[in-house]
């Protein structure tokens, strides 16, 4: 196997800043949590938060973290509600300009043409043309350093019919949208399926094994 050579780089050397567009690079792609909270004098706010992803499955209980204190968390910790709605392909400039830093009287939805709708449990609103949205109620908050991981307890799922086949959504209807480095962002692009292999079939024949090594 050739080398590669390497570049390193050293959190306790560098600029949190820099080193957080390092991280950036390398925890790709990230999905993207559309998250809709209320105030507590009823302004909704709309941002995507691509630090996500579940945190457990029985009882089901989703995560986004806010960098600094954001007006999503801010609204969480005041009213315990949110949504979290998929970023879909068709709505990429939208889910990008919900991310500009409007003040906090002020919601992004209307800024940029997102329609709400009434959620099905939650009073939380969420975004009508997303084909599929979760609506949580908050378990808990942690922080660390200058970021605080939002934990989300999932109440109700709903998904447009036309996304689901099989009891379950499908990547064909989502066609979500992920964040990379800096200001990359990607489509789900080719799709691959594969088996994961029992154990019993990796005993029971050799060639499995040898094909993977290159044997």
């Amino acid at each position: 196997m050739t080398a590669h050579e390497r570049t390193t780089f050293d959190p306790a050397q560098m600029d949190p800043k820099a080193f957080y567009r390092v991280m950036n690079s390398v925890v790709v792609p990230r999905p993207i949590a559309w998250v809709c909270t209320r105030s507590a004098d009823g302004v909704h706010n709309l941002a995507p938060h691509s630090f996500y992803t579940v945190a457990c499955v029985d009882p089901p209980v989703v995560q986004f973290t806010s960098v600094g204190r954001k007006d999503s968390l801010t609204n969480v910790e005041a009213t315990g509600e949110f949504t979290v709605s998929l970023t879909p392909e068709e709505l990429f400039e939208q889910v990008n300009a919900t991310g500009t830093d409007f003040p906090p009287d002020q919601d992004e939805a209307e800024h940029t043409g997102v329609v709400l709708e009434d959620s099905d449990v939650v009073s939380v609103k969420r975004v009508a043309a997303s084909p599929v949205t979760l609506e949580c109620r908050l378990h808990a908050t942690t922080s660390f350093g200058d970021s605080t991981v939002v934990f989300g307890r999932v109440v109700h799922v709903s998904a447009h019919a036309d996304a689901v086949r099989d009891g379950r959504p499908r990547i064909e209807g989502l066609r979500p949208l992920a964040r990379l480095g800096g200001n990359e962002w990607s489509t789900i692009g080719e799709l691959k399926e594969i088996r994961r292999i029992p154990y019993s079939d990796w005993q029971a024949d050799p060639s499995i094994g040898q094909a993977l090594r290159g044997d």
